[in-house]
């Protein structure tokens, strides 16, 4: 039986708001009132490339040719990680790592524990690429990011090496908790990106803050007790069908 999920109640409202909104504003929102079938493979490949190469095209754009992030903050064109969630997030829709809870927070939560663990240890990154105990900090970050995206149900698979990055890319350890703004927009890019390309023939999101458990079928009776049913039911019509009988005698 699966954990019940607390944010439930508020993913069947944010559906329900969904299903009153027009179908050229819901559609591309995720929602169908129905689920789709499974999509063919030429499908998934056509609009898995395409949303690949537009996800990460787009945070390129967005960090590596703009003033403000580039030339001002100095972040890189783009955290590595999300190379992996574009994998999911375009190709492999339909799983719950996909989902934005996941995408968003699974990053966010991991970035935290990165940059936390990064801070803990003291490294200076660009004095010293190799700190003695950079293998520690990053194992551990690791380590706890899986089990912080386990407990929130944020898991996302990609974001393991979002959490060990600022522990040994310089670059990444540059920014410090500025880390964590550009993993959300980054996040949000990917989101966006996704709910425009894979709308178009698919569906996506499947939910956006939790899943849904499907209804729970009627219980059957057991076969044991359906055949003892039967056979009490015909002991009954012979009991009846005997006395009929006697009182017409």
């Amino acid at each position: 039986m699966p954990i019940w999920d607390p944010l439930v109640p508020a993913e069947r409202v944010i559906q329900r708001g969904l299903a009153h909104l027009p179908p050229w504003i819901s559609r591309w929102l995720g929602y169908r009132g129905t689920n789709l079938p499974p999509s063919r493979t030429w499908v998934v490949c056509l609009w898995g490339f395409i949303g690949a190469w537009g996800g990460v095209a787009s945070i390129i754009a967005v960090f590596g040719h703009t003033d403000y992030f580039h030339n001002i903050h100095l972040v890189p064109p783009i955290v590595a990680s999300f190379g992996a969630s574009a994998i999911l997030c375009y190709g492999a829709i339909d799983v719950p790592l996909a989902q934005p809870r996941s995408l968003i927070f699974g990053h966010f939560f991991s970035g935290l524990i990165g940059v936390i663990m990064a801070t803990i240890f003291q490294f200076n990154l660009q004095e010293d690429p190799y700190p003695r105990l950079q293998w520690l900090a990053a194992s551990l970050a690791t380590a706890f990011a899986l089990v912080v995206m386990h407990l929130t149900k944020t898991t996302h698979p990609p974001a393991g090496a979002t959490a060990l990055i600022p522990c040994v890319d310089p670059h990444i350890w540059a920014l410090r908790w500025y880390y964590l703004p550009v993993l959300l927009l980054s996040s949000m890019i990917v989101l966006a990106s996704a709910c425009l390309v894979n709308n178009l023939q698919r569906q996506y999101p499947k939910f956006w803050v939790a899943q849904i458990p499907p209804a729970s079928p009627a219980t059957a009776p057991a076969p044991e007790k359906v055949v003892e049913d039967k056979a009490t039911e015909r002991s009954s019509n012979s009991d009846t069908l005997g006395d009929l009988e006697r009182g017409s005698s």
